[in-house]
C-alpha cells in the first residue's frame, strides 16, 4: 500500500496555531526546517524525534522546499515576534 506526501501532512486551525504540520503529531514543517537548517540530517531528526518516520521528515523537507519562500518568511517573522517579547520580558538595563 502507497502512502501519499500530501497524507503525512496536515493542517488544523486550534493545532500548533495552524501550521502544517506531520499527521499525528505537534512536529510542524518549521520545526523540521528549522533543524535542517541547522545542519541536523534527516536521520539526526529522526533520532531527535523517535516517533517520527524518516518519510514523514522527508515529506516535511519536501514542503518546505516547494513552499520555501512562504517557510522563510514565517520564521523570520517568529524570530520578530521572539525579539520582541524578549525585549518586553527582559529590558536591558541603561548603560
Amino acid at each position: 500500500m502507497s502512502i501519499t506526501l500530501d497524507a503525512m501532512l496536515t493542517r488544523t486551525a486550534d493545532v500548533c496555531g495552524g501550521q502544517i504540520r506531520i499527521d499525528g503529531t505537534r512536529i510542524t514543517v518549521h520545526r523540521i526546517a528549522t533543524l535542517y537548517k541547522q545542519g541536523q540530517s534527516p536521520e539526526e531528526v529522526v533520532q531527535t524525534y523517535p516517533h517520527l518516520s524518516l518519510g514523514q521528515v522527508y515529506a516535511a523537507l519536501a514542503y518546505y522546499h516547494a513552499n520555501r519562500d512562504e517557510i522563510e518568511s514565517e520564521l523570520a517573522a517568529a524570530d520578530v515576534l521572539y525579539d520582541e517579547l524578549q525585549h518586553q520580558n527582559f529590558p536591558r538595563p541603561p548603560s
